[in-house]
């Protein structure tokens, strides 16, 4: 698997994300969908990786500056193909260790309360994140689940 920073041009990356916000939509209501559209994921703030395997895009995630010395993981998602093949996994612990370069010293986020969320939770889980408060501009929301970690 090869992990490496998307300048988002690709088709097949554009199609990801924008496969992943509609079905953000078709899962939570409106007001608890905050995952990041294309324009917002090329913020500076921003950063995105993709996975590729054998040539293919197998998934993203992203990590945004939202202190000094904290960072928010967005837009993790698999490419359906590759489901249950340590894609998350793999970019969740490359944006763990990409955190760290960066001298953050926590990492949160926030992800959904619905049944379809409970893989990410568990993998956050698995990864030593915790529940915690919001955080950042976020608000208690029954959709969602906030999770951090000191890193």
């Amino acid at each position: 698997m090869e992990i490496r920073i998307d300048d988002l041009s690709g088709k097949e990356i554009q199609q990801l994300l924008f496969d992943h916000l509609k079905n953000m939509h078709e899962i939570s209501p409106p007001e608890s969908v905050h995952a990041l559209d294309l324009s917002a994921l090329q913020h500076p703030d921003v950063t995105l990786w993709s996975a590729w395997i054998d040539g293919e895009l197998a998934g993203c995630g992203a990590l945004k500056k939202i202190g000094p010395s904290h960072g928010e993981i967005k837009s993790m998602r698999t490419s359906p193909k590759f489901i249950r093949r340590g894609v998350a996994a793999n970019l969740l612990a490359h944006i763990i260790q990409e955190s760290r370069t960066l001298a953050f010293s926590r990492l949160s986020l926030e992800t959904g309360t619905e049944p379809e969320f409970e893989p990410a939770r568990r993998l956050y889980q698995r990864f030593g994140f915790e529940e915690c408060e919001p955080f950042a501009d976020y608000t208690t929301d029954p959709n969602s689940t906030f999770f951090t970690q000191v890193i």
